[in-house]
This record gives structure tokens, C-alpha cells and sequence, in this order.
């Protein structure tokens, strides 16, 4: 394994996260403080509690979780598009380095911003609302596995998008808008059991789901099912990425 490549690709992506360190973290931190302070101090202190978990302490799982899914795609997608938009993804390519080693270096600096991003959120949080961490261990497998994740599925993105509006497209039309109905501020056990049925099939909620178990020990998905499909998830992702890069799928041609 060429580990000089790697760090090169990786330390190069990681760099640009410091250059613009206010689009790149404060933006993101400040935005969920935000919604700690209207959803969590504001409106939560007058809610009553959720599963035994008072209001604002309840929706601080989901809040990271809506900025982890959002920042590792922003970030996979725009380290691998940039190449393609400036043609230096020419070079990279023809340069003698392995395929597992240039997604390990663009996948493996987004999955780092979104850790880095998501602990920084994490300890923000404290300043607005007292929570727990009942599996701690488990909280930061489910953190790093998301941000692995979604990393793949920005790389993705990023191939394929032509644009900068496709870029923007999937996170903004998709990908958001399942993430504040997978959970993120109320259970899926307050919604009409129809309703609950249909949140099934948005696989946001077992990231959510999973995620707030490891902080509380509830969830609205068994924990063992939710790590099922965030593994499915993963290696769909992982084989959709093994094939762009063995039919040259718009980086080739």
C-alpha cells in the first residue's frame, strides 16, 4: 500500500478544511447551536420529557446526526468533484496509485471533518443542555461509522454530479429533508401507526434511532437491525464506488 499517496490525498483535503475553517466548522456548529437554543432551551423546557429524556436532551442525537449526514456528504462530494471540475482527477488517475488508495485518502479526510465536526457539536451541546451517555463506546462506533458512510455516498455524488446545482441537489432535496423526518426531533412512536410503518423504509431512522441509543438506551428500532442496515448501506455504497472506478464511470470518460 503506497501510505505516501494516501497521506498526501488526505492531508491535502484535511488543509482545505482548515483554510476555510468558517464555512467548514464554525458555519455548521454555529447552525446547530441554534437549534439547541430555540428547539432545546426555548421551547424544550416547556415539553414534556420523551421516553423518560427531557425534550432538549432527546433531539441533541439527532441534531448531530443532521450535521454529520450533511457535512461528510458536502465534503466527499466536493473533494472528489473539484478534481473533475479542474481536471487535475487526470493526474491522479494516471498516477501510480492504487483505486483503494485514492478513495481511502478522499473518503478517509470527509469521515475525519464529520468526527471532528461531530465531537465539536457534541461538546456545544453541554453549554445548552445536560445529557448522557449511557454506551459511550458504542457512540463513537456509530460517529465514525456514519461518517464513513456518508462519506462513500457523497463520493458518489460527486461523481456523478456535471454541476454545481447537481452537487447541491441530493443533500439539499433528499437527504435533509429525510433526516428531519427520520427522528431527528420527536420518536416515531408519536406518529399514527400508518405513519410509523412508512418511517420505516427511510433509512435515516435507524441511523437516528441507533445513534440515540447509544446515548440513552432507547430507540425506535431494535439497535442490532439499525447496525444491520447502516452495514448494508456501507457496502452498497463501497460496491457502487467499486464499479465507477472499473467502468470509468464519468472520471474516464
Amino acid at each position: 500500500m503506497n501510505i505516501h499517496a494516501i497521506r498526501a490525498i488526505y492531508t491535502f483535503e484535511l488543509a482545505r478544511t482548515w483554510r476555510t475553517v468558517m464555512q467548514s466548522i464554525a458555519s455548521p456548529v454555529i447552525s446547530t447551536s441554534l437549534y439547541f437554543i430555540v428547539f432545546g432551551a426555548a421551547i424544550g423546557s416547556r415539553m414534556t420529557a420523551v421516553d423518560g429524556v427531557s425534550y432538549g436532551a432527546f433531539i441533541v442525537p439527532g441534531l448531530i446526526m443532521l450535521s454529520i449526514l450533511t457535512e461528510s456528504i458536502s465534503n466527499a462530494s466536493f473533494g472528489i468533484y473539484m478534481p473533475k471540475f479542474s481536471g487535475t482527477i487526470y493526474e491522479v488517475l494516471s498516477a501510480p496509485i492504487s483505486v483503494y488508495e485514492i478513495v481511502l485518502g478522499y473518503v478517509g479526510a470527509a469521515a475525519t471533518k464529520s468526527v471532528i465536526l461531530g465531537t465539536i457539536i457534541l461538546a456545544t451541546a453541554r453549554l445548552f443542555v445536560a445529557f448522557s451517555i449511557v454506551h459511550p463506546l458504542w457512540m463513537v462506533v456509530f460517529l465514525i461509522l456514519t461518517s464513513v458512510t456518508f462519506s462513500f455516498f457523497g463520493f458518489i455524488i460527486g461523481v456523478w454530479a456535471d454541476g454545481w446545482e447537481k452537487l447541491q441537489t441530493v443533500p439539499m432535496l433528499i437527504v435533509t429533508p429525510l433526516t428531519f423526518l427520520g427522528g431527528s426531533f420527536y420518536s416515531i412512536s408519536m406518529l399514527p401507526p400508518v405513519w410509523q410503518k412508512i418511517a420505516l423504509f427511510n433509512p435515516v431512522v435507524y441511523l437516528i434511532s441507533a445513534f440515540r441509543w447509544s446515548f440513552y438506551g432507547i430507540s425506535d428500532v431494535n439497535v442490532v437491525i439499525s447496525f444491520g442496515m447502516t452495514l448494508v448501506f456501507l457496502a452498497l455504497c463501497v460496491g457502487a464506488v467499486g464499479w465507477i472506478f472499473r467502468t470509468g464511470y464519468k472520471l474516464k470518460t
